[in-house]
């Protein structure tokens, strides 16, 4: 990868598209420290501090954005709507006919699909906007104006700059897209993750200084788990299943076509992280409900049946529960399944082997291609599930073993997160170079 980066350095035209990703990179974290008006800083900061932890919905937002949430700056959202607009969006595609038709358009389809998403994310950003001022001023108390002509203003600066803000991050990311290096989307929340990483180091760090003789140790031993994690991604983000095909000869007047031996790559990993996200997003509800409806504590006497309830409820879905992480286990392997059966159809895949007159050797074509493509599939997905909720649930064991490195909770997703995008940022470069250095009919 370093010797690729040095390589595509070396080329001028690749020189300017990371030096224009770079800027648009320092854009992202200049509006990341600049506070939104009219609010105060220090109570948003105490609040989102003091709830955003246990793995609810708020410490999720306030990692993707660097910690922006919980300063109150411009780009708070981040790419978060995009992100949520993409799911959604993606998800329909595959529920409403209209959806799929322009999918099956090819290119233009695919910009019909884009504009759409950028309307979803235009609706998401405003609501989330609308929302996060609604908690700053009800839960947080942090909204200096809240009555009159003046709160109004107040609240339509604010919400406002949380919109824009999140509009012009997702305007980045396509400029990325279209003039710099890699994809845009992926290298902003890249940034982002990676902003939180000094916090991480610090906490273990100040750890250290206070208990030398315990978490010495305890530094060293996440450290070293966290390379064999990166090298464990890695080696599974590479991997594949390789089905064997072998297409029949065709004679055409003097000329023979065909004949050829290729194979279909299956990726174990083709999901990457989104059933970790859609995992976290349900999991996460509850304990995001407990930050508006407090649970009642059990132990004082006068409590209903309904309280005691909530109260183990909640107490159920705090990542501190073994009940947490293993439900959180099975629901990534459940969304695996369903995220790879909307991306990959065996059906679909037989059809056209048997039209291009190729076929899996031993295997019949037709429905009998379909159920072996289906049993390899449904083995690999298993693998892969497997894989997504060992590094989702890893922090979390970890977590347990000592509650002073909750704050880690999330660093398997994140680096998941970021271990993909440096691996297709490579892959994108390395694509580029061999492009740059191949001769042509006329070299």
């Amino acid at each position: 990868m370093f010797q690729t980066l040095k390589t595509a350095w070396g080329i001028p035209d690749l020189r300017k598209k990371f030096l224009y990703t770079f800027f648009i990179i320092l854009i992202f974290r200049i509006g990341s420290a600049i506070t939104v008006p009219f609010l105060d800083l220090t109570a948003v900061n105490q609040w989102v501090t003091e709830n955003a932890t246990g793995g609810n919905f708020l410490e999720y937002l306030n990692i993707l954005t660097g910690g922006a949430l919980s300063k109150a700056t411009v780009f708070s959202l981040s790419i978060t709507p995009y992100i949520n607009a993409s799911i959604i969006v993606q998800l329909l595609t595959y529920a409403l006919p209209p959806l799929e038709r322009l999918q099956e358009e090819g290119e233009e389809g695919r910009k019909k699909i884009n504009k759409i998403s950028a309307c979803v994310s235009l609706a998401l950003a405003i609501f989330m906007s609308i929302a996060y001022y609604l908690t700053m001023r009800n839960s947080m108390h942090a909204v200096k104006y809240t009555t009159g002509a003046e709160g109004w203003f107040a609240a339509i600066v604010i919400i406002a700059c949380f919109a824009a803000g999140a509009s012009f991050v997702v305007w980045m990311g396509d400029q990325v897209s279209d003039k710099g290096i890699g994809n845009g989307v992926s290298m902003i929340l890249f940034a982002g993750i990676l902003a939180r990483f000094p916090t991480d180091v610090g906490t273990l760090i100040s750890l250290t200084k206070m208990e030398p003789s315990k978490y010495f140790w305890v530094t060293l031993g996440v450290l070293l788990m966290f390379v064999i994690m990166i090298g464990f991604i890695v080696f599974m983000n590479e991997a594949e299943r390789r089905i064997p095909v072998q297409y029949a000869k065709r004679v055409v007047g003097r000329k023979q076509f065909g004949g050829q031996n290729t194979h279909i790559p299956i990726k174990v990993c083709m999901s990457g992280v989104m059933p970790i996200i859609f995992a976290m997003a349900f999991m996460s509800l509850p304990s995001t409900l407990s930050l508006f409806i407090k649970p009642v504590d059990v132990l004082t006497d006068e409590v209903t049946g309904m309280q005691r309830f909530y109260f183990h409820f909640i107490n159920f879905f705090r990542t501190t529960s073994w009940g947490y992480a293993a439900l959180y286990f099975v629901l990534i392997i459940a969304f695996n399944y369903f995220y790879v059966s909307m991306q990959y159809n065996p059906i679909e895949i037989a059809n056209g082997l048997r039209q291009s007159n190729g076929a899996i050797p031993g295997i019949r074509p037709g429905k009998p291609t379909s159920d072996y493509l289906q049993r390899v599939l449904s083995k690999i997905t298993l693998v892969g599930a497997i894989f997504l909720g060992i590094i989702a649930i890893f922090p979390i064991l970890l977590t347990k073993i000592d509650a002073n490195l909750q704050s880690l909770s999330m660093g398997g997703t994140t680096i998941l997160i970021c271990v993909s995008v440096a691996l297709e940022t490579a892959r994108t470069l390395e694509s580029q170079l061999m492009m740059r250095h191949h001769k042509g009919f006329l070299g």
